[in-house]
């Protein structure tokens, strides 16, 4: 059980979904390094942000790999409150929106995105009812203090039903 408010449900490790991200309201910062490179940087931008605005942290934190991206969620009350971006954090507010995703057990690297992202990939070419309309993204459920053998992500691709066309 977290101490944190989750913006959604997991999904459970080594388990593929397609479900539905609520609408919700992010920070988010950037860089045109890879993640893997920028990550630290990119966490203590968002953790400036949110101490200065005393702002809860939630989970997952989300991010883009290349080039990089990391976004945190807003949670409760804030979702309503007046925030206003900085020179290194804005403000997204992100629509509902339906991703096939696979939950992981493990470090947070490259090697295990990748194997979880070609493993979503090819389960999505066996879906004609579904097509992919963007770049697999990762959602990080812990924080840097859990064991790596123990640290829970997924990746999600966003996806929506394929036209007729092309559903055979």
């Amino acid at each position: 059980m977290s101490a944190y408010e989750s913006a959604f449900p997991k999904t459970d490790v080594g388990q593929i979904e397609i479900k539905t991200i609520p609408a919700a309201r992010l920070i988010a910062t950037h860089s045109e390094r890879h993640y893997f490179e920028a990550n630290s940087a990119l966490f203590r931008r968002l953790f400036r942000y949110i101490q200065a605005n005393d702002i809860a942290m939630t989970t997952p934190v989300e991010a883009v790999l290349d080039p990089a991206s990391m976004y945190f969620y807003l949670g409760g009350d804030l979702v309503y409150t007046e925030l206003e971006d900085s020179d290194e954090v804005s403000l997204i507010e992100y629509p509902e929106r339906t991703v096939l995703s696979i939950g992981v057990r493990g470090s947070y690297n490259a090697k295990h995105f990748n194997q979880a992202r070609d493993t979503l990939l090819t389960h999505l070419a066996t879906l004609n009812h579904w097509i992919a309309t963007g770049p697999p993204r990762a959602i990080y459920w812990n924080g840097p203090f859990m064991p790596g053998v123990l640290k829970r992500s997924e990746v999600h691709i966003p996806v929506k039903p394929a036209p007729k066309a092309l559903q055979m």
